[in-house]
């Protein structure tokens, strides 16, 4: 008979689940260094009625705050990013937007005062499911309570409030940074005065949801993940390194994958394999290897989760909001427990009975599983107001304010009348051209009359916004 196949693919994960069982625990904090901390030490209430004692933010700032203090620029993350996205002093390895960032650089330090922090819910130097829980000073793990975008620009606007920074020159964001950056738009108009986005979207739509979905369930797969009660253990690497291998083949496109791959194999003479054996497969094992001990995998669930909940339209903004005036009992109730134990607001030494009483008071029930009331959000003076606008306006795509969806999402998104600059990417496969142009196209129907978009073609896909200094950093810089 013929001899058994080898596999040496295999082999390779058995050994490295091996060595973690017997070497230390990964330290995601310990990846990035060189950061600054923002310690918020009151109870925070996230919009799915959780509540956590309080929250870490790590931020990294680069250029000098000018003596009005306005010339502040809010950079927003994507999903695994951290906070450094431009080299200094305190870390001077290349950041994750090195080249846009700097001197003459098109988010210009001579000018501006830029600010990047690692959202809440990450793992590199924010609080996240790898933090301590000051109840019991054990990890978080799945005990995290589910969080969305709008609860991350939060707690960086309660950064900014501790940095004495009242209003933004501008908030900058790409993929989920994008949409960071039109949540931030939103919830706070009055303290954005420029908005960017780049290949993100106003709705996570089924495509994305659909990958996102994937990626989580080959992770929650892998039995090392333990229902997230992993971090005493061997972490789940085989399946964080899968799911960022179905990532990976979102974050690109096949253009670009011709032209460096092709068809060709790693060893033309050898017989073929099973495991990766063509350079396209070797590609996406290496950047699966990269990565899955690199970054938290309870962060990846949290986070890819939060990013597809995230919808800008009014129905669904307004009833988070709604929810989160239900919930706000929560936290007078937390005040009057803390108040009845004589607990003071910010003694970080009553840690354990502040985050005790937190727990108990956002009980086990999800919010995800109230009843979402139904709300009637029509205004018929605004939207005769807002056709009108639109009417002077050629569409970008076929989409029409009467279709009721489609006007709920331009409903959402009225108060955002701030200069907008929207970016798109051609080969954008994980947020689409035709995403941007919703955005951009809703943002003018609801009466922004300063909305600049551009369609770049690059072969890039969605990470084009890492990679093309000259076309994003042009447009960026121009809005700017």
């Amino acid at each position: 008979s013929n001899p058994p196949l080898s596999f040496p693919c295999i082999d390779k994960l058995k050994s490295r689940t091996l060595e973690l069982d017997s070497g230390p625990e990964p330290s995601y904090d310990k990846v990035v260094t060189g950061y600054e901390t923002f310690e918020h030490n009151e109870p925070f209430l996230l919009d799915h009625g959780g509540i956590l004692p309080r929250f870490t933010i790590a931020y990294e700032t680069w250029g000098e705050l000018n003596a009005k203090r306005d010339n502040a620029i809010l950079i927003h993350t994507g999903l695994s990013a951290s906070s450094h996205a431009k080299s200094h002093s305190k870390n001077t390895k290349p950041g994750w937007w090195e080249d846009f960032i700097g001197p003459g650089s098109p988010i210009d330090t001579n000018k501006f005062f830029v600010i990047c922090t690692n959202v809440i819910g990450g793992c590199y130097g924010s609080t996240g499911p790898s933090s301590i829980d000051p109840a019991d000073n054990e990890r978080y793990a799945t005990r995290f309570p589910i969080l969305t975008v709008f609860d991350m620009i939060r707690a960086q606007f309660l950064l900014l409030d501790n940095l004495g920074i009242d209003r933004l020159h501008a908030s900058v964001g790409s993929s989920m940074g994008g949409m960071q950056s039109i949540a931030a738009a939103s919830l706070y108009p009055d303290r954005v005065k420029r908005l960017v986005s780049i290949s993100a979207c106003s709705r996570s739509h089924p495509y994305s949801i659909a990958l996102r979905h994937t990626q989580r369930q080959v992770l929650m797969s892998d039995p090392n993940w333990n229902k997230g009660f992993y971090y005493k253990s061997v972490p789940p690497h085989v399946g964080m390194k899968l799911a960022r291998e179905i990532a990976t083949i979102s974050y690109r496109s096949g253009p670009e994958w011709e032209q460096r791959f092709g068809r060709k194999r790693a060893h033309e003479d050898q017989s073929p394999a099973l495991c990766p054996d063509f350079l396209i497969e070797t590609y996406l094992d290496h950047q699966g290897e990269r990565f899955c001990l690199q970054y938290d995998p309870n962060s990846l669930l949290y986070i890819s989760k939060a990013m597809d909940m995230f919808d800008m339209s009014e129905s669904s903004v307004n009833g988070l909001l709604d929810q989160r005036l239900r919930n706000t009992p929560k936290l007078e109730e937390l005040k009057k427990r803390r108040s009845g134990r004589g607990l003071s607001e910010n003694n970080s030494s009553d840690d354990q009975d502040n985050a005790e009483a937190c727990r108990t008071i956002s009980g086990n029930t999800s919010a995800l599983e109230m009843r979402k009331k139904n709300l009637d959000v029509a205004n018929s003076s605004a939207n005769t107001d807002r056709k009108e606008s639109a009417k002077s306006k050629q569409p970008l795509t076929s989409l029409t304010s009467s279709d009721p969806a489609t006007q709920d999402l331009i409903n959402g998104m009225r108060n955002l009348t701030m200069p907008t600059l929207v970016l798109g990417v051609q080969s954008d496969i994980l947020f689409p051209v035709w995403q941007q142009k919703e955005i951009a196209e809703c943002l003018r129907a609801a009466g922004n009359k300063r909305v600049t978009y551009y369609e770049l073609d690059a072969m890039f896909g969605h990470d084009t916004f890492l990679i093309d200094r000259v076309s994003v950093g042009g447009a960026v810089k121009g809005h700017l």
